[in-house]
């Protein structure tokens, strides 16, 4: 039974290890921003993360608003919470998130802008977030509707002014 734990962990380690890499080597993954240090013994042991909230609703916006929010959670282990990387389903939502690992019992937050320029109708924007737990992606998302900009009054003409 043991030996089953042991390889499940070590297989859950060569798992956020790969993901590591692979994001590391995407420049367009993240923000920009490098990616927290992952040693053997963090990426090992596996904690759990509970949000106050998955989805926020902003609402009906404008067209080329943004909506700026911060998701917070607690590292619900009993192992301190490593995110390794959060990421959003498109250019226009972009997270930030801790670096340095969170300890067991104490509060994280994900801040995430998105910005609505050239989106419309009903939207819903995912951020992937990547950490020691078990699932090891967990997903948080914005929501809402973005109404097009009114038309501006069309210029007057010459024959309208006729």
């Amino acid at each position: 039974m043991n030996q089953i734990k042991n390889m499940n962990k070590l297989v859950m380690g060569a798992a956020l290890a790969l993901s590591l890499f692979a994001i590391s080597c995407n420049e367009t993954a993240t923000s920009g921003e490098e990616t927290a240090s992952v040693t053997a013994d963090n990426v090992v042991k596996t904690t759990s993360i509970k949000f106050e909230e998955e989805r926020f609703n902003f609402g009906t916006i404008t067209q080329g608003e943004k909506v700026k929010h911060t998701f917070k959670f607690k590292n619900t282990g009993s192992e301190e919470l490593v995110i390794v990387s959060a990421k959003g389903s498109c250019g226009c939502t972009v997270p930030e998130w801790p670096k340095e690992p969170i300890a067991p019992g104490a509060d994280g937050e994900i801040y995430v802008v998105f910005n609505s320029d050239g989106k419309s109708g009903k939207q819903v924007k995912q951020v992937s977030i990547v950490a020691n737990t078990e699932p090891a992606t967990s997903v948080i998302a914005l929501e809402g509707d973005i109404i097009a900009p009114s038309p501006e009054a069309a210029p007057a003409t010459e024959e309208a002014a006729q």
